[in-house]
């Protein structure tokens, strides 16, 4: 799977500070630079957002890929509306992406509207309760490696954006009769999931966006345009508010009008609710809306805004939209929604393909880990000391990379002589022994 995050090693320093904030403990240190173990990663974006170095990058498209078709549509996510400072009609930011360079906008908020429609009025299809929504891709990736056991709790996995962009082309390939390899989609997305769900969707069979641009790439470049433009020529496209609230946590349930509903952001908080829902504690809810970043698509890695700040502009631009009454285009999306295909099971923890010698990797790595001190200081290059023992028994690392192996061997070699000087002073027994001991005290005079 080709992922959307990518590491900068000239820009890498060591820190450690993304192997302790990665969800799936995917990134390790070795011989001073960080890398990323593919098939655990999710494309959640983290890594970027706390990265201090500006080491983790983000892999998506560039405008150029524009010349290759002959017509261009934008697919916005509606959490591009909320970047822009005293914005009051959505229609600004929509008619100013026809300016920059795209012949055509389907709003991935209408999708939206259309999807929740379908979603309500389905039967039958086995999905268990409580409902998990689909529309978060990194949450999708992270059920799928750690949460085999709630697959079945996944609605029919398609995002609005995916939705946005079949129907699009074939609006397209209607008006203008061109064959689809002539025509260009594209994606206006806010996090590093959704540029990886452009290239490999999770829930359909091929691909069908032709690129995904970052939010605060476009934002930059509609600056100007928008300013230029003449607000009584302007051509009305936006969606419904239903649509658009969406982008924030809570959205998409108001939207399909589910009742009893449970709305989670943040993926900490995401993976709590899911390792309850796993234990057999699950909340009296029929639907549970989960997203992987703060406040939903507006806490995305590749936005402009605060997430807070972007919440109160949304709400302000969705109080002058229309609240849209249910389309008649549902068989449409159902028709779309049955050849889309369960997420499947990725053994990515999996120790080995044979049980036996499976069992034996984890009593060797709880063998190794009741040995280790269990403080996760990251000094090895692993986020956890349990983490750190699995690499070792699978080949990845060298018990010697722990500091405090070193130190027992030092002291070992050593005799009675204590070795806590080979340990970071955070680490150290004897503080005023291995510091040279204390400064004196001034005499009171």
């Amino acid at each position: 799977m080709r992922h959307s995050v990518s590491l900068n090693l000239k820009k890498c320093r060591g820190c450690t500070t993304c192997i302790k904030s990665c969800p799936t403990e995917a990134i390790r240190v070795r011989s001073g630079k960080a890398t990323i173990l593919p098939n655990r990663c999710i494309d959640c974006g983290t890594c970027l957002q706390v990265c201090p170095h500006q080491a983790v990058q983000s892999i998506r498209s560039d405008f150029y890929m524009l010349k290759r078709f002959q017509y261009n549509i934008a697919v916005p996510d509606p959490a591009l509306y909320a970047q822009f400072h005293h914005l009051d009609n959505i229609d600004i930011v929509l008619n100013g992406l026809l300016s920059i360079g795209f012949d055509d906008v389907y709003e991935s908020a209408a999708a939206a509207e259309l999807l929740a429609d379908c979603l309500d009025h389905r039967t039958g299809d086995g999905t268990l309760k409580p409902e998990l929504s689909p529309a978060c891709p990194a949450v999708v990736r992270l059920i799928c490696i750690r949460f085999p056991d709630l697959l079945g709790h996944i609605a029919p996995v398609i995002t609005p954006l995916e939705l946005a962009a079949i129907l699009a082309r074939r609006r397209a390939e209607q008006d203008t009769g061109l064959p689809p390899e002539e025509i260009g989609v594209f994606t206006i997305v806010p996090c590093t999931s959704q540029v990886t769900a452009a290239a490999a969707p999770e829930g359909l069979k091929r691909q069908v966006v032709d690129g995904a641009f970052a939010i605060r790439d476009i934002y930059l470049a509609l600056l100007e345009p928008m300013r230029r433009l003449d607000r009584n020529k302007l051509k009305p496209m936006a969606a419904g508010a239903a649509g658009v609230s969406w982008a924030f946590a809570g959205g998409e349930a108001l939207s399909r009008r589910d009742k009893n509903y449970i709305a989670v952001d943040g993926i900490g908080n995401v993976i709590r609710i899911l390792e309850e829902i796993e234990d057999g504690r699950m909340p009296e809810a029929d639907f549970i809306e989960l997203r992987a970043c703060t406040q939903g698509c507006l806490g995305g890695c590749l936005t402009v805004e605060n997430p807070f700040t972007a919440k109160m502009r949304l709400k302000g631009l969705m109080a002058g939209l229309s609240p849209r009454p249910r389309t008649n285009h549902r068989q449409e999306v159902s028709d779309i929604l049955d050849y889309t295909k369960k997420p499947e099971f990725l053994p990515t923890f999996q120790l080995d393909s044979n049980r036996r010698r499976a069992m034996e990797k984890m009593r060797a790595i709880q063998k190794l880990e009741e040995q280790l001190p269990g403080l996760r200081c990251g000094s090895c290059g692993a986020p956890s000391c349990r983490a750190f023992a699995e690499d070792v028994v699978m080949g990845r690392a060298s018990e010697d990379d722990c500091i405090f192996k070193v130190r027992e061997r030092m002291q070992h070699m050593a005799g009675r002589t204590d070795a806590d000087e080979y340990l970071p002073a955070p680490f150290r027994r004897h503080q005023d022994d291995a510091c040279g001991g204390l400064p004196p005290l001034l005499d009171d005079r």
